[in-house]
């Protein structure tokens, strides 16, 4: 199993197929391998070695897909760097993992002086972008134009494929290290359920959420498997990603559920051409049923498709298909075990657990990571016996449906009762006046914690704590009912499309303070 065995494959079987495109640019499997050698072969001309990580900071493109492949097949490690860090973080993870080589496009080559100011280790900067080239960096394009083709690696099975970080949102990043195994495990696990591609119509995959997270990348592993084109889009812009679905004739793509919220409302959304669309995968955080339901309305002939995973786990343990999508209680899973994966829900002791109760999901098989990247006691602790401890609270029903009820860290304790933030949130959710929202819980000192809502409000909406407060009542408990509730314009999300919580809190504790 390796990364680039998806490229020689179609470059060889269809001489015309389209792999790659970006805006006006549109390369064929042949045109990219070839690219792809030159760029390989000019990465060993600069000094990348065996195992040299490379790090990627770039906005989607098809000079990035082109990197993924370029990177291993000169005999290197992945390193893509998360596109919302400050320099700080980034040159945290670049010198973690010993970084010495940087691709940056047109946005990021700004940033470079300032990273390199904090990490100097970073000797080689390549501009992958469309205007000039700093002074600082080589120039991408001549890197290629002035490479011969190089041989590929064919690193594999077990060799590292990449360092991914977590996006530190539970504190320092992680350098999550994942072989080429793990990665090729995970798109086949997703190809062999069946749930993310119709058969007989070839992917033309439109990349919305950055490449560099592991959700995002195993799309674009499995369109290329699949012999589909990857098609990138560099910033979500709603209007704009409408309009591409029906120019570019897409088929299939990967939002998170903000994403799916901003297109689903858009006033617009009637007017755009969205016949080509079969499939709208989506994951990184819970949707809810209202907004599922509004999307359906508005795509009525598109499958959605959940998958649940994390970066230790190549990005896949479950997936919920389109078929269940329909089933008003299913559809608040997170699917059934990907063809790949073993589930497990364990008390904190790792003894397994009855069916509906909730306990710690673990998760076995292919994917799970080797470890973080010079982190022993983390990883440890997160791998027992070949199982990887999620951090995520859930249970199984009888049919082997897994339900997510939080995160651990994010289990709510007031008055001595647990509440999962998750349900609160679905609870609020279908107020037709909630556009987005996320439960937390916040210091009390009656209550130790109370649940406290952050709401976004829908379009010309008035909405008051007050009506939240009673639609929930008739909803859920009265102890998980928020007691407190704000109002903001936006959620604060991460590049994982995941609602930064953490961040919530310090903002409301730190306000209450002054």
């Amino acid at each position: 199993m390796y990364l680039t065995q998806a490229l020689h494959r179609w470059a060889s079987a269809t001489l015309a197929g389209v792999a790659t495109a970006c805006g006006e640019r549109v390369r064929t499997f042949a045109e990219t391998r070839e690219r792809v050698s030159r760029l390989a072969g000019g990465l060993r001309r600069i000094g990348v070695a065996h195992e040299d990580r490379v790090g990627i900071l770039s906005l989607n493109s098809d000079r990035y897909i082109e990197s993924l492949f370029a990177i291993p097949w000169a005999d290197g490690v992945l390193n893509p760097v998360n596109i919302r860090w400050s320099p700080t973080e980034i040159a945290y993870s670049l010198e973690d993992s010993q970084t010495r080589v940087l691709i940056v496009d047109d946005v990021f080559a700004q940033a470079v002086p300032a990273v390199q100011a904090i990490y100097p280790g970073l000797r080689t900067v390549i501009h992958a972008g469309d205007g000039p080239t700093p002074d600082f960096a080589i120039s991408y394009e001549e890197l290629i134009t002035e490479s011969e083709p190089t041989g590929d690696a064919c690193r594999s099975g077990d060799d590292l494929a990449g360092i991914f970080y977590t996006g530190g949102t539970t504190g320092a990043p992680k350098g999550v290290m994942l072989t080429h195994a793990n990665l090729v495990s995970a798109a086949l696990g997703g190809l062999a359920s069946g749930s993310f591609f119709r058969h007989g119509v070839t992917p033309r995959s439109l990349h919305v959420a950055p490449v560099f997270h592991l959700a995002d990348f195993a799309f674009f592993l499995m369109t290329s498997i699949g012999g589909g084109a990857n098609i990138a889009v560099p910033m979500f812009d709603p209007e704009n990603v409408l309009e591409l679905i029906g120019t570019q004739s897409v088929t299939d793509t990967l939002l998170v559920p903000t994403m799916i919220q901003m297109l689903a409302d858009h006033p617009k959304v009637s007017a755009y051409d969205m016949s080509s669309l079969r499939t709208i995968v989506y994951g990184a955080s819970p949707i809810s049923p209202a907004l599922l339901g509004r999307a359906q309305n508005a795509w009525p002939t598109v499958d959605f498709v959940q998958a649940y995973g994390m970066t230790e786990l190549a990005a896949l343990a479950t997936i919920l298909p389109a078929a269940d999508h329909s089933d008003g209680t299913r559809q608040r899973s997170a699917g059934l075990m990907a063809p790949i994966s073993e589930v497990r829900i364990a008390d904190g002791d790792g003894t397994n657990v009855p069916h509906g109760v909730v306990g710690e999901i673990w998760v076995r098989g292919p994917q799970v990571m080797r470890g973080y990247w010079h982190k022993p006691q983390e990883t440890t602790e997160a791998l027992q016996n070949g199982w990887m401890r999620t951090g995520d609270a859930g249970y199984l029903d009888e049919d082997g449906y897994l339900y997510i009820v939080d995160r651990l860290k994010d289990m709510i304790i007031t008055g001595g009762e647990n509440v999962y933030s998750s349900e609160v949130e679905n609870a609020l959710a279908q107020h037709k006046a909630v556009a987005a929202c996320a439960v937390i819980g916040l210091p009390d000192e009656r209550w130790g914690e109370r649940v406290h809502a952050v709401i976004v409000r829908a379009p010309h909406s008035s909405v008051t704590a007050a009506e939240l407060q009673v639609h929930t009542r008739n909803l859920i408990a009265g102890y998980k009912v928020p007691r407190s509730v704000s109002f903001v314009d936006a959620l604060p999300i991460s590049g994982a499309g995941k609602i930064l919580k953490r961040s919530l809190r310090d903002t409301i504790e730190n306000s209450s303070r002054s």
